[in-house]
């Protein structure tokens, strides 16, 4: 979980120097690739699924 919050508070810049001190020092880096590439995917879908559903909304009034 520890790394899940330290990619979604890289997601919005708001991450602190000593928590990027510690990722950087004990956290293996291919886990944050593969938490960062899941979160970019579910962020992506979320938009589309989002922008499908107002469109089609918006078409069906």
């Amino acid at each position: 979980m520890q790394v899940v919050g330290s990619v979604l508070a890289s997601f919005f810049g708001v991450q602190s120097s000593r928590a990027r001190e510690r990722d950087f020092t004990r956290g293996r880096p291919w886990v944050y690739i593969v938490v960062g590439l899941v979160a970019t995917i579910v962020f992506i879908l979320t938009v589309w699924f989002v922008v499908r559903t107002v469109v089609g909304a918006a078409g069906a009034g």
